[in-house]
């Protein structure tokens, strides 16, 4: 069971990225999926999360307008997209994923209690 995150890099101001979150040794499609970011000295933050049906996503403020997250289903990959990129982007960027159950766990997202993380990617953003 494995998610790797890659697309990270070193982009100037404005520019724009776009993070894979890949899954292996199970099915993405089962899960919500989040993205969280630390940079040096801060605590980790949740970014942005997508469920399982992509039918509900959510952004953290910082992000909103900027940043696009979508799942494809059929190879087991998440994305975010990421636009405008600002100095204050600059982070290590984690995807995890959290199988939640009950009624209507196709359409919740969240940002605590995931079951698998993945390695982080590096984002840089100069000025």
């Amino acid at each position: 069971v494995q998610l790797q995150a890659s697309g990270g890099g070193l982009v100037q101001a404005g520019g724009s990225l776009r993070l894979s979150c890949a899954a292996s040794g199970f099915t993405l499609g089962y899960y919500a999926i989040a993205w969280f970011r630390q940079a040096p000295g801060k605590e980790r933050e949740g970014v942005s999360c997508i469920s399982s049906s992509a039918a509900t996503t959510n952004y953290v403020g910082s992000v909103k307008g900027r940043f696009t997250i979508s799942r494809d289903n059929a190879k087991n990959t998440v994305y975010l997209q990421m636009n405008s990129l600002k100095p204050e982007d600059t982070a290590v960027y984690y995807c995890a994923a959290v199988r939640i159950t009950g009624r209507g766990s196709t359409t919740i997202c969240r940002y605590n209690g995931m079951d698998y993380w993945g390695e982080g990617t590096q984002v840089t953003v100069s000025s």
